[in-house]
């Protein structure tokens, strides 16, 4: 419980920071978890908070975005089962496994989604995207979200980040139509980590109920000047801050 009205404040701004952020950039959670480890929460706890309080921007995109899922139901089907599955193992593997090895595996993953940020457009170009007008690589288009939404389940920061990559990879399609399904499989995975985190995770509703307006409006704000900020320097400083929650807490 949070007793401290500088701490209730700091979340205000890093939920609308982090809706704003995601709008435009992608990576807005990396911002939250360590807000909410600055407030004194245990990293286990901030993770699930994290991961419930970022939902609801998920659903707001993909509604504004519903257009653009329609013309391919059997990518939309095979996408969402891969991200409903994968998110239910990740959510039970963290709460079987014991807190030392989140304690241990956390800061890697934090590592690896600023590593990914930083190197997406290079790591893209180094694998290739399919040939326009050639059929998905659906054997690595659904193999690839299933693994990221064990990740984003797990882990939640910079899901939406690795979900867009794997699409960008392993699926045929406009950059507009696909970012929409990453807005969908985000929502997807969100509501299944969300039901198994509500029912046996240490959840803290009240920064939940501080996080989710100020996302929301964050991201309604980030999406009107989404086309007018350098999305680039978003992207590289939320990788400098992921980077250095990476450092602190493996040499915490």
């Amino acid at each position: 419980m949070f007793t401290d009205w500088l701490e209730l404040g700091l979340l205000v701004v890093v939920g609308f920071l982090s809706g704003a952020v995601n709008a435009v950039a992608g990576g807005g959670s990396l911002l939250v978890f360590p807000a909410l480890l600055a407030t004194g929460m245990p990293p286990l706890v901030a993770n699930v908070t994290n991961s419930v309080a970022q939902g609801p921007g998920f659903v707001g995109a993909a509604i504004s975005q519903r257009d653009d899922l329609k013309g391919n139901s059997r990518r939309l089907w095979t996408t969402s089962i891969a991200a409903c599955a994968g998110s239910a193992i990740g959510c039970a593997l963290l709460m079987v496994l014991p807190g030392e090895v989140f304690d241990a595996v956390v800061p890697a993953l934090v590592g690896l989604s600023a590593v990914l940020m930083a190197f997406q457009n290079t790591i893209r170009t180094w694998l290739g995207s399919p040939a326009e007008g050639a059929p998905d690589r659906t054997v690595l288009l659904t193999v690839g979200i299933f693994l990221a939404s064990i990740y984003g389940g797990y882990f939640g920061g910079a899901r939406s980040v690795i979900l867009i990559a794997i699409l960008v990879l392993a699926a045929t399609d406009s950059m507009r139509r696909l970012n929409a399904l990453k807005s969908w499989l985000g929502m997807i995975g969100s509501a299944a980590t969300l039901v198994v985190y509500a029912l046996i995770a240490p959840v803290d509703w009240v920064a939940v109920a501080m996080l989710v307006p100020t996302t929301v409006i964050g991201g309604f704000a980030g999406g009107k000047l989404a086309q007018r900020l350098p999305s680039t320097l978003l992207r590289y400083l939320v990788v400098v801050i992921a980077a250095g929650v990476a450092l602190y807490m493996a040499f915490d």
